[in-house]
């Protein structure tokens, strides 16, 4: 059974329906995996070393601090190439052109494409321009690396304080599937090597799809104001709400107190079906003001 199927073949043994995301969400993996795996390979791959500052700056905001937080590693790339780096500072006084990616941007902006390594390999055995197979490939080059780097570096990062004690809270009374959009590979490690695993029913990754489209597929088996998805981007809270179902923020900076409060009050309020209204909108209107839109050089500027 390939990945897509175990997710549309998935079926509930529950009433509820709790999808859960995993770097930044339940492990403090968010800024390890950006500033060490993500970072430095991009500014080699991608050829930012003369404006190299700059491109850590471009990186951090749009993956940890911004309202584009936790996006699929690709959009994330576009958007640092083709709209944060061009405007920052040090990259106009220097003069630097950024490197422009035409093949590879239209491949990202393609609703058909499948924004993975799988997805990569598909797009490149089909390209029919030399041109278009040499970006992708060497785009793909990029990304197996950063894997490599994650699993070489990012080891032994525990869950957020009160994660295990939610999970045991859900065991047995509502199915639990993580949805994100980390390689599948990395997430099945990273769960079950501290023991986790065995709270999920399923884990799904980028192979398998968007986290909105992860969601539509698990959700039509629950009831209204039964489905609640868990995370700690704005991406989260879209996938969650184009879907219909519940959003509870991990607000960035505040993880542990956010997994706190949900293992104190949140998931007995969503059990009992009190969660939405006026809980749910306080909640996500703290976490909207946490990350900007703009970055400062441009609000600055």
């Amino acid at each position: 059974m390939d990945n897509r199927e175990r997710l549309t073949t998935f079926r509930g043994q529950h009433d509820h329906l709790v999808c859960i995301d995993s770097d930044g969400c339940v492990f403090d993996t968010m800024g390890i995996k950006q500033r060490e795996c993500f970072c430095p390979w991009m500014i080699a791959c991608f050829g930012l070393q003369p404006v190299a500052q700059a491109a850590r700056a471009c990186k951090e905001f749009a993956d940890l601090f911004s309202k584009t937080r936790g996006a699929n590693r690709h959009v994330t790339i576009k958007r640092i190439l083709t709209e944060l780096l061009p405007t920052h500072p040090l990259v106009k006084r220097r003069g630097f052109e950024v490197p422009v990616f035409p093949n590879y941007f239209a491949w990202v902006d393609d609703p058909e494409s499948l924004l993975s390594n799988e997805g990569l390999r598909a797009a490149i055995d089909s390209a029919n321009d030399h041109q278009a197979k040499k970006e992708l490939t060497h785009v793909l080059a990029w990304s197996e690396r950063v894997n490599w780097s994650v699993e070489e570096i990012v080891r032994d990062v525990p869950p957020f304080p009160y994660v295990r004690e939610s999970l045991e809270r859900l065991d047995g009374v509502a199915d639990v599937v993580v949805v994100s959009a980390t390689p599948l590979e990395a997430l099945e490690r990273e769960w079950a090597g501290l023991g986790i695993d065995r709270f999920v029913s399923l884990i799904c990754g980028q192979e398998m799809g968007t986290k909105k489209e992860h969601i539509e597929a698990l959700t039509n088996q629950y009831g209204p104001e039964r489905v609640l998805m868990i995370g700690d981007a704005p991406g989260d809270l879209r996938a969650a709400k184009a879907n219909g179902a519940l959003f509870y923020p991990v607000v960035p900076g505040e993880e542990e107190g956010s997994w706190e409060k949900l293992y104190r009050e949140g998931l007995d309020l969503f059990l009992r079906g009190e969660f939405a209204g006026q809980y749910e909108e306080e909640l996500i209107a703290v976490f909207d003001k946490t990350l900007p839109e703009r970055p400062s050089w441009e609000v600055e500027g």
